[in-house]
């Protein structure tokens, strides 16, 4: 059963289904969230308290843009995986598709498979002309589901206040590249 109003659309892939996030999301976040090593790269550990208020600004970009992280479901077993989509916060170095996925969920290729939805969702809905992936050059993963959707590496990127020590690599591709490693994907 879901208990929160739908904000934005569902989009369906082969094993998922995304959806924006509802409160029955909230226990698998917060799992997410306190795992050191799944939180290391986005903003660190968070209490439930700080997931709360993540959780609905991430809910409250959906009202307010009309874009956001999509809560990750899969279609078989109905478990939270994690988060992925489009997303532009205040101050971003630009419109960015961003992903993270509860531990259990890493290594099966659902990042991949999610962001390639939620970027064909940005570039043919949203009509955005390009799509960035704010990466720390730590994130050895985050970077290999980057160069997997066939984006590039543009350099160092600088986030916004209270992130502006925090190094990042902008990853991206244009609507026109995207089509083009859309058919590589596929094939």
């Amino acid at each position: 059963m879901t208990t929160s109003p739908v904000l934005g659309p569902t989009l369906h892939t082969a094993r998922l289904i995304l959806r924006p996030p509802a409160l029955e999301d909230f226990p698998r976040w917060c799992e997410l969230m306190a795992d050191p090593d799944s939180a290391r790269f986005i903003g660190g550990v968070q209490s439930r308290h700080e997931v709360w208020r993540s959780m609905a600004a991430t809910a409250g970009m959906w009202a307010l843009h009309g874009e956001g992280m999509f809560s990750v479901i899969e279609r078989v077993s109905g478990l939270w995986l994690g988060r992925i989509g489009p997303l532009h916060p205040y101050d971003w170095p630009g419109r960015e598709v961003g992903w993270s996925l509860h531990p259990e969920a890493t290594g099966k290729g659902y990042a991949v498979e999610a962001a390639a939805a939620a970027m064909d969702y940005a570039f043919d809905v949203l009509e955005w002309p390009n799509v960035i992936h704010c990466i720390d050059p730590d994130n050895h993963a985050s970077a290999a589901v980057a160069r997997r959707l066939g984006s590039h590496n543009r350099g160092p990127g600088r986030l916004p206040a209270p992130f502006t020590d925090h190094a990042v690599d902008l990853w991206g591709q244009t609507a026109a590249e995207w089509r083009e490693s859309r058919k590589a994907l596929c094939s």
